[in-house]
């Protein structure tokens, strides 16, 4: 069952965005002397052509290069089903210095236990932990990862963006097209064992057992024939009491759209792409208290994709203890063409709004082209509108074209 998985993946991975990889599988190494070590990077390069506009004074937008983001990924494969990797941010939007974006073992078999039970059990069982990419739902898989664009057909991400790495342990079930998972982690980025608060001058322990967070998956993923391909899952997240919550707060690198919508304040940090490096983006942010659901479907036949997703978030802020209720739906169609599926042209609605009645809603038109597998060229136009939002009055938005370029091995 694996070894058809793996082939799935690795036929899907070598087309592209078009080909999207989701939970992973270890490549074999049944030789095992030694590890088999790869390494691998990623490169992404933009050019932003955006304007922005409110009823409120926002600074100046120019038009010209972002800076360029890169990944360094080392994977080992120790023994025969046990796979190490670690994936290292170059430079990015948040930070120009390298650093680390997290590392995990993956376990597809279990070499070391000499029992045909366990042996037979591995075949359908798959177990991750580390410092890692939750996984929660299944938009993750499709968005841009700093200088990892490559799978993302569009150039900006979800707007309420579910993406953290927080220490975590996942267990994966998959048979005949059945997945079912299950995951444990203290769902904070930076985790810390003590805070201070200077404004009334207190500490206080942070004790992680009563910080911790579950998630989960179940769905059905078929490739049905060369032609046709389905997957519809459904994904929980859920913790109890959590000192900063990371699930939508977790992009360290930052959103793919620099300074749109900054207000002009007479400070340095309006035009500092690192200080709001979350622009366009709109979400709960930190969370204390943190229900969400998410559903979606996948269906790909021939040249033609869907992706749909909808969201429902819910909970409590960990500094003002104020409730929130987000919800957000998105659908893209994108269509493949040319020799091996080289070009493609979509388009993406994404839309979210919140129990206040403030909402986001943003249109995505792109086209791509890869020249080969590993390099990709791509274009955006993007609208996105803001309603009711005080700071920014009754109009308000930004609009215009992207320009990003990758390649990624």
């Amino acid at each position: 069952m694996k070894k058809t998985t793996l082939l799935i993946v690795m036929m899907l991975v070598a087309a592209g965005a078009y080909g999207q990889g989701f939970e992973e599988s270890v490549p074999g190494n049944d030789t095992a002397a030694k590890p088999k070590v790869q390494v691998g990077g990623n490169f992404a390069l933009q050019l932003q052509f955006l304007n922005h506009h409110a009823d409120s004074t926002l600074i100046p937008l120019g038009k010209g290069m972002n800076v360029p983001t890169a990944n360094l990924n080392l994977d080992a494969v120790l023994a025969d089903g046990i796979e190490v990797s670690l994936t290292t941010y170059l430079s990015s939007r948040h930070h120009l210095e390298a650093w680390v974006k997290g590392g995990y073992l993956l376990i597809d078999k279990l070499p070391f236990i000499n029992s045909p039970a366990v042996t037979r059990a591995m075949d359908f069982l798959t177990f991750k932990a580390g410092v890692m990419e939750i996984n929660y739902g299944d938009a993750h898989f499709r968005r841009s990862d700093n200088g990892n664009v490559i799978r993302n057909s569009f150039v900006g991400n979800y707007i309420m963006d579910a993406f953290t790495t927080a220490p975590a342990i996942e267990g994966w079930y998959r048979n005949k097209g059945f997945l079912v998972l299950a995951g444990l982690t203290n769902g904070t980025l930076d985790p810390v064992l003590t805070r201070y608060n200077a404004g009334t001058q207190t500490y206080s322990a942070i004790n992680m057992g009563k910080e911790l967070a579950f998630y989960w998956k179940a769905g059905y993923d078929k490739q049905v024939n060369d032609n046709f391909r389905i997957r519809a899952t459904m994904s929980g997240y859920h913790a109890a009491n959590n000192h900063s919550g990371s699930l939508y707060f977790g992009d360290r690198t930052g959103s793919r759209y620099y300074l749109v919508m900054n207000l002009e304040t007479n400070s340095p940090n309006d035009v500092d792409p690192s200080v709001n490096h979350l622009s366009g983006n709109f979400g709960p942010g930190f969370t204390d208290r943190d229900n969400s659901l998410m559903w979606n479907l996948l269906a790909k036949l021939h040249g033609a994709e869907f992706f749909g997703s909808y969201e429902l978030a819910t909970g409590t802020s960990p500094f003002t203890g104020n409730s929130f209720r987000f919800h957000q739906y998105a659908a893209e169609g994108i269509y493949h063409f040319g020799h091996q599926d080289q070009f493609y042209g979509g388009v993406r609605y994404n839309r979210v709004g919140n129990s206040l009645d403030n909402s986001v809603g943003r249109i995505q038109v792109a086209a791509g082209w890869f020249p080969i597998p590993e390099v990709l060229v791509k274009a955006e136009y993007v609208n996105q509108q803001y309603k009711n939002f005080a700071i920014y009055g009754s109009n308000a938005g930004f609009d215009g074209f992207m320009l990003e370029a990758t390649v990624s091995f």
